[in-house]
C-alpha cells in the first residue's frame, strides 16, 4: 500500500508573532510512503526536484534514517508502540529549501499523515501535531501546514498544540521575494539573544494582539502597525544582505501594508492591497542587485486548505 500527501509551504512569524503566527501558501511538497514487500530491504528515500530548484539545495539532505521525514515517522511508530517496517519514502519537492518557506514542516506533516494512513489511522490530529512539533521545535509552520489558512498556535508544556484559524481579507495580497541563497534555520536562530528587553517583549505582544484584531476587522491601518517586530528581525538583518534597505524603501510605495521576514529568512514577504506590484518588485530587485543577489518573485493567495491525501 502506498499513501501520498500534498502539503503546502508556510510562512511563520509574520512580524511580531514569533513562533506563534503562520500562514499557508500554494507551493507544495508531496510525500509518498509505502511499505516495501522485500524483507530486509531497509529504508529507501528518494528526493525528486519538481520545480527545477537549485540541485545544490538538496546536497546535504540525508537519504537514510537521519532524514527528517523518517525521524518523524519513526517517532509516530514509537508513540504507538511499534517500529517501522521496511519503508520506501519519496519526496517530491516544489518548496525551495532553507528559504524560510517551511519546507521541513511540509515534509514532516506529509510524512506523518501518510504513515498514519498506512497504520490504519490510529492517531488523531492532536497526536500528529504534537509529534510534528516535537520534531520541528515550534508550531508556527506546522499548524498551517496541517490546516491551511492563517493560524495562531502554541506548543504547551504537556506537548499538545493549541491553535485557532484566523480570517484573511482576500483584498490583501502577498508577494513572496525569494533570494538565490540559503539561510540555515539553526544559523538564523543562533543570532537571537537568549533574553530580550521587557519593552521589546511588550512591543511584540501589542503588535500580535493588533494583528489578530486587524484580521477580524479588516483594518488595513491597524495591520500596518501590527506587521512590525523587535524580537527577531532586527537581529537577523545582518544575515540577509539589503533587508533593512528593502523594508525601509517599501514603506514609501503606495499600496504596501507591511514587509516581514519569511520565518527565519532569507525570503521576504510583502503584504499589499493590490496596488503597486511592479513597483514592489522593482524596488526589491534594485536593492538586491546592489548586493549581487538574484531573486524570484511570486504573487500568491493564501492557501486555505492544508495537507491533503492524494490518489
Amino acid at each position: 500500500m502506498k499513501v501520498s500527501v500534498k502539503t503546502p509551504a508556510t510562512i511563520a512569524n509574520l512580524g511580531a508573532g514569533f513562533d506563534s503566527l503562520g500562514l499557508a501558501i500554494p507551493i507544495y511538497n508531496i510525500v509518498s510512503v509505502e511499505e516495501t514487500v522485500l524483507p530486509g530491504s531497509g529504508i529507501e528515500i528518494n528526493i525528486i526536484n519538481e520545480k527545477n530548484n537549485n540541485e545544490n539545495d538538496f546536497r546535504d539532505i540525508p537519504v537514510d534514517k537521519n532524514n527528517i521525514v523518517y525521524k518523524a515517522i519513526e517517532l509516530l511508530y514509537n508513540f504507538l508502540g511499534q517500529t517501522p517496517n521496511e519503508l520506501k519514502i519519496t519526496i517530491k519537492t516544489q518548496i525551495p529549501i532553507s528559504r524560510g518557506l517551511g519546507s521541513s514542516s511540509s515534509v514532516i506533516v506529509g510524512g506523518l499523515i501518510a504513515a498514519n494512513e498506512l497504520l490504519g489511522h490510529p492517531a488523531d490530529e492532536k497526536v500528529l501535531m504534537s509529534v510534528a512539533t516535537e520534531i520541528e521545535g515550534h508550531p508556527d509552520n506546522i499548524t498551517p501546514a496541517f490546516v491551511g489558512g492563517v493560524t495562531v498556535s502554541s506548543w504547551e508544556e504537556d506537548g499538545s498544540v493549541i491553535y485557532r484559524k484566523l480570517p484573511w481579507n482576500d483584498e490583501w495580497k502577498l508577494m513572496v521575494c525569494v533570494p538565490d541563497f540559503e539561510l540555515n534555520t539553526e544559523i538564523s536562530r543562533s543570532v537571537l539573544p537568549k533574553e530580550v528587553p521587557m519593552k521589546d517583549a511588550v512591543y511584540n505582544l501589542k503588535r500580535t494582539a493588533m494583528f489578530i484584531d486587524a484580521l477580524y476587522t479588516k483594518d488595513e491601518e491597524l495591520l500596518k502597525l501590527a506587521l512590525k517586530d523587535k524580537l527577531h528581525q532586527p537581529y537577523r538583518e545582518k544575515l540577509i544582505p539589503g533587508l533593512s534597505d528593502i523594508m525601509n524603501n517599501l514603506k514609501h510605495i503606495n499600496g504596501v501594508i507591511g514587509t516581514v521576514l519569511c520565518g527565519a529568512g532569507p525570503s521576504v514577504l510583502v503584504v499589499y492591497n493590490g496596488i503597486g506590484a511592479s513597483e514592489i518588485k522593482e524596488s526589491v530587485t534594485n536593492t538586491w542587485n546592489y548586493f549581487n543577489v538574484k531573486a524570484n518573485f511570486m504573487n500568491l493567495p493564501i492557501e486555505k486548505q492544508g495537507a491533503m491525501k492524494i490518489v
